[in-house]
């Protein structure tokens, strides 16, 4: 529980995770760093005490913009734990590749996914990344 503990810590320090009816309905962001890739955030679900993030570059490519790698987060607010629920698409990079071929049972997989989440996570800090919160949705 560590590993999804500390991934909590580090995506908190990249982005607020605020409670979930502070999240307008279709919340995205980007963030920009002078050296590196523009980094896109996407709600896709908030519930109660989950929200479920997709984290991800962006590059052009002939068929139209690509993410990669895609990764689908759930976030536990309640738990203060993120674990990495899979990647949208099949990753370009090698390395990700062979991550999904070399981990054939189901809890080296997740272990796998959450390792790679935290020391991405921790070159994004590196790089400067930073979401600014969303604005609050009034009623």
């Amino acid at each position: 529980m560590a590993l999804y503990e500390g991934n909590f810590i580090k995506l908190a320090g990249l982005t607020p995770l605020l409670p979930p009816g502070q999240f307008p309905a279709a919340f995205s962001a980007v963030s920009r760093s002078a050296h590196d890739l523009d980094l896109h955030l996407a709600v896709d679900a908030v519930t109660r005490y989950t929200l479920d993030l997709r984290l991800s570059y962006h590059f052009e490519d002939p068929a139209g913009c690509v993410a990669d790698p895609d990764l689908r987060l759930r976030v536990y607010l309640d738990a203060r734990m993120v674990e990495v629920l899979g990647w949208v698409s099949a990753p370009r990079h090698d390395t990700l590749r062979q991550l999904m071929h070399d981990s054939a049972r189901e809890a080296d997989r997740r272990w796998s996914k959450n390792i790679m989440l935290g020391k991405w996570l921790d070159y994004l800090h590196d790089m400067g990344h930073r979401f600014l919160p969303p604005v609050p949705v009034v009623a």
